[in-house]
């Protein structure tokens, strides 16, 4: 499988929010299934099942093997490379944000400057009293 293939059975395993509270919680431990539906109580161990299945396909997780017991780990490595995809467009954001914070202080010194009653006034008016 190709760099670009992992990246978007990753990033399609990623995106629901059923599996990412999933990876959430197994990020403290192992978990068995019946421990990981518990959160979903709607939701059926089939359904878990099959969130698990894509997780474990985007190599996410791990399942084993304990007498009856299957409990589940988190794999961190597929995040990594994630994050190190994400990590070559920083630079990108960073750089954004930048002019847009020069942007926003150039429009509130022009407002405070709006603001102040003293910077339109001009030099060689004099008050009269």
């Amino acid at each position: 499988m190709t760099a670009e293939d992992t990246l978007s059975t990753l990033f399609a395993a990623l995106a629901d929010p059923t599996r990412r509270a999933i990876l959430e919680r197994l990020a403290q431990g192992e978990a068995t299934v019946t421990e990981l539906a518990e959160p979903f109580k709607p939701m059926s161990l089939p359904a878990i099942s099959k969130h698990l299945k894509v997780l474990e396909n985007a190599g996410l997780i791990t399942q084993g093997r304990k007498a009856q017991w299957r409990p589940c780990k988190l794999e961190a490595q597929p995040l990594k490379e994630v994050a190190g995809w994400v990590e070559q467009y920083r630079h990108i954001w960073e750089d954004r944000f930048a002019r847009l914070d020069t942007y926003l202080q150039t429009l509130q010194h022009e407002q405070e400057k709006e603001d102040d009653p003293n910077a339109h006034r001009n030099p060689n008016e004099h008050d009269s009293d």
